[in-house]
C-alpha cells in the first residue's frame, strides 16, 4: 500500500514537473466558470460606472462652453423643430460630434453645420431577461449633429450656413449665419428639397431688395438670369420626382402553375 501511495505521488509530481517544462511555468489552478462570469460582471459594472463618470465630466465641460453663439443655434433649432431649448442643449452637449460647432465658428471654418432630427434605433436592455439575451432596438426621435454623408436622411434636416470666412462671434452670428430646414418625414427627399426651394428660397430671392454691388436689383439682367435658372432647376426637379413616382412597376407573375402542366406541344401552344 505504501509503495502504491508513493508511486501515485511520484506520478503527480512528475506530471506537475512535465507541465512546468511544457508551459515554461508552474501549473495554475483553473477557476470555476461561475467565478469567471461573476468577475466579468463586476468588471463590466465598474467600467460602466467609470464611463458614466467620464460622460458627466465631458458634458459639464461642454455646458460651460455654451456661449451666445451656441445659444443662438439652440434657439433656432428649438423654434424650427418645435423642441424646448433644454432638450436641444442636452442633445448638443451629449453629441460625439460636438467639436464641429467650434470648427463652424472658427475663422474660415466649416461652411455648414447639419443636424438631423429623426427616428434612431436605441438599445434598450430588457431587465427581466437573462444577461446573455440580446437587447431590444426601439426607434426613438433623436436630434444629432451629422456630416450628412454617413447616416440615412429620413426625418428633418436643420442646417446653418456661413455667409463669409470671418470668425463667428456672439455679436455677428445672426448676420453671418443663415438657418434653414428640409423636411423629409414623408420619405421623399426630392419632394422635401422641391418644397424648400419653391416655397421658401425662390419667394425670398424674388423679394430681395439688396443685391450688394448690383444697384439695379431685380431689374438687372444677371439677377433675372439667375432667378430664371433657379426656377428652371426646380421645374426639372419636380419633373424628375414625378417620373420616379409614376414609374412602371411590372407585377411578378407565378408561372409555375402554367409550366408544371405542360406535357406536349399543344400544351405549349395553349399556354402561349
Amino acid at each position: 500500500t505504501e509503495s502504491k501511495y508513493r508511486h501515485g505521488g511520484n506520478l503527480k509530481t512528475r506530471s506537475t514537473e512535465l507541465g512546468s517544462v511544457v508551459t515554461g511555468s508552474s501549473l495554475t489552478p483553473v477557476l470555476p466558470a461561475s467565478t469567471t462570469v461573476k468577475k466579468s460582471i463586476v468588471l463590466s459594472s465598474e467600467n460602466r460606472k467609470e464611463l458614466d463618470k467620464q460622460a458627466k465630466i465631458t458634458k459639464a465641460e461642454r455646458r460651460a462652453q455654451i456661449d451666445g453663439r451656441c445659444k443662438y443655434l439652440i434657439s433656432r433649432l428649438a423654434d424650427g423643430i418645435d423642441l424646448n431649448e433644454q432638450h436641444v442643449e442636452e442633445a448638443i452637449i451629449s453629441d460625439d460630434k460636438f467639436q464641429l460647432i467650434e470648427q463652424f465658428f472658427a475663422p474660415s471654418g466649416l461652411k455648414k453645420l447639419l443636424f438631423f432630427y429623426q427616428d434612431v434605433l436605441q438599445q434598450k436592455s430588457n431587465t427581466s431577461s437573462r444577461s446573455d439575451e440580446s437587447t431590444n432596438s426601439l426607434p426613438q426621435k433623436k436630434l444629432f449633429i451629422t456630416m450628412g454623408s454617413t447616416e440615412d436622411f429620413t426625418g428633418t434636416c436643420a442646417f446653418f450656413l456661413r455667409t463669409s470666412d470671418e470668425v463667428i462671434t456672439a455679436s455677428n452670428v445672426s448676420q453671418e449665419v443663415n438657418f434653414g430646414m428640409i423636411d423629409c418625414t414623408s420619405g421623399n427627399i426630392l419632394q422635401g428639397l422641391e418644397f424648400f426651394l419653391s416655397q421658401i428660397i425662390i419667394p425670398a430671392l424674388k423679394s430681395q431688395q439688396n443685391w450688394g454691388a448690383v444697384k439695379e436689383g431685380l431689374k438687372n439682367n444677371q439677377i433675372q438670369d439667375f432667378l430664371y435658372s433657379v426656377d428652371k432647376f426646380v421645374g426639372t426637379l419636380s419633373s424628375s420626382r414625378q417620373n420616379i413616382e409614376d414609374k412602371i412597376q411590372l407585377t411578378k407573375v407565378d408561372i409555375d402553375i402554367y409550366v408544371s402542366n405542360l406535357q406536349n406541344p399543344s400544351d405549349y401552344i395553349t399556354a402561349g
